[in-house]
């Protein structure tokens, strides 16, 4: 009698194996799917990133432009400004 208990218990345990297997497949088929998903996530957010850098970098191409446009201007003025106040300083305290 003890022969049927331990096949009894060995049929118990398969399909307890089984049923979990199952189970790991589903699972499995399901990460699977959140892999895919979050690859192509990933991927558009690169994309998305790349234009944005893009984006960035055409703009700070055009900052040193105006700024050089402005500190052109800033040095050519600040130059003789800064010469013009030294000189106009100086009139200034000497004057006063």
């Amino acid at each position: 009698m003890s022969n049927p208990t331990q096949i009894d218990q060995l049929a118990e345990r398969i399909e307890r194996l089984l049923v979990r297997y199952e189970e790991l497949q589903r699972t499995n088929a399901l990460l699977g799917d959140q892999v895919e998903s979050l690859t192509q996530e990933r991927d558009s957010l690169k994309s998305r990133l790349g234009a944005a850098r893009a984006r960035v970098d055409a703009l700070l191409e055009r900052l040193p432009q105006a700024n050089g446009n402005g500190n052109g201007h800033g040095n050519g003025s600040g130059s003789s400004n800064g010469n013009g106040s030294n000189k106009g300083t100086g009139s200034l305290k000497t004057g006063t």
